[in-house]
């Protein structure tokens, strides 16, 4: 049985991959990030399809410890800490081989 965090991590990635027949993604990639920051970028864009995402090595180059800012509507109606777990669970596998990360999570303001 799905949790509810993993049961919108599914949905969300449901409508993200209908509206990625729309549109492109909402957040192009930087240029300048290390393999570690690539390759978080791409799994929080391709996931959430935010309106502003940032990732950043704070570790001083060594991927030991990351900063993450996301705003996204996927995340509209949860409280800080389901926002913080849905973002956990993607990157569940880059988590495991880092020291530390800094997560802010926030909804796009209204249209």
């Amino acid at each position: 049985m799905l949790t509810l965090a993993r049961r919108r991590l599914v949905q969300t990635a449901a409508l993200r991959s209908q509206s990625l027949a729309l549109r492109g993604y909402a957040v192009q990639q930087p240029s300048g990030l290390d393999e570690g920051e690539l390759n978080i970028h791409n799994k929080l864009n391709g996931t959430f399809d935010p309106v502003e995402l940032a990732v950043q090595d704070v570790s001083g180059g060594c991927g030991t410890f990351y900063a993450i800012s996301i705003a996204s509507e996927a995340f509209r109606g949860l409280p800080t800490v389901k926002q913080h777990r849905l973002v956990n669970e993607v990157l569940k596998k880059e988590i495991e081989g880092i020291h530390g990360l800094q997560l802010r999570t926030s909804v796009p303001p209204s249209s």
